[in-house]
């Protein structure tokens, strides 16, 4: 059975997070509002929950799993290097929704779907999700919606779609923006946009210089 915790008042915040961190920790599957839309999550290093995660999306591997991460440490832990861009780029727009996709740690037990050696990481800009991934690390994370269908941007959407295979539900209200992330690939010797999102082009290549674009 699922429980959702009213996570806009700070007692219910807390009684939320507490909840969600056990539920994480047990290998099941929370929902989380973001900064963009509501989330699917699960901890990133248990290859079953992982496999659930995608089930109750009902998502293939070939579509791996984005992590979400509470510190900027954290991301670099993660990942083989961060390149000529990440730091500058994770220092303008981090936490926020800009998602990087770099080369994955290779020595790390995780297995996010068909990644080819890659993680797409982000670090949200909001509190609700910072507080628990500050508990529980880093968090295998999508859109809270099943394939095919529209992003959840209340956590009454989300549950409507996946129902009881989540575990908790974190109520943080209605979603202030239903605009993905930006996704820059840093894998290739030029950045590369693979979606555009909430933060726009013209912000970022300031800081990167050429950004080539799927146009």
């Amino acid at each position: 059975m699922s429980r959702r915790y009213d996570c806009v008042d700070k007692a219910g915040r807390a009684e939320g997070v507490a909840a969600a961190k056990t539920a994480v920790g047990n290998g099941d599957l929370v929902v989380i509002p973001t900064d963009t839309v509501y989330g699917i999550g699960c901890d990133a290093f248990v290859h079953a929950a992982v496999n659930d995660l995608l089930e109750a999306k009902g998502r293939g591997r070939d579509m791996p799993v984005p992590v979400l991460v509470g510190t900027v440490k954290a991301a670099n832990a993660l990942v083989e290097s961060l390149g000529m861009y990440g730091q500058d780029l994770m220092d303008a727009f981090w936490p926020g929704p800009l998602t990087l996709i770099l080369r994955a740690n290779r020595s790390l037990s995780w297995d996010l779907g068909d990644t080819k050696g890659t993680v797409a990481v982000r670090m949200p800009l909001h509190q609700i999700a910072l507080d628990l991934l500050k508990e529980t690390g880093p968090m295998a994370v999508s859109s809270a919606n099943r394939s095919g269908m529209p992003p959840a941007t209340t956590v009454e959407q989300a549950e409507e779609q996946l129902g009881d295979s989540v575990s908790v539900y974190l109520d943080g209200g209605p979603c202030d923006e239903n605009v993905p992330s930006t996704i820059v690939d840093l894998t290739t010797a030029v950045p590369r946009v693979l979606r555009k999102g909430a933060i726009p082009i013209e912000k970022i290549r300031p800081v990167v210089g050429y950004l080539a674009t799927e146009d």
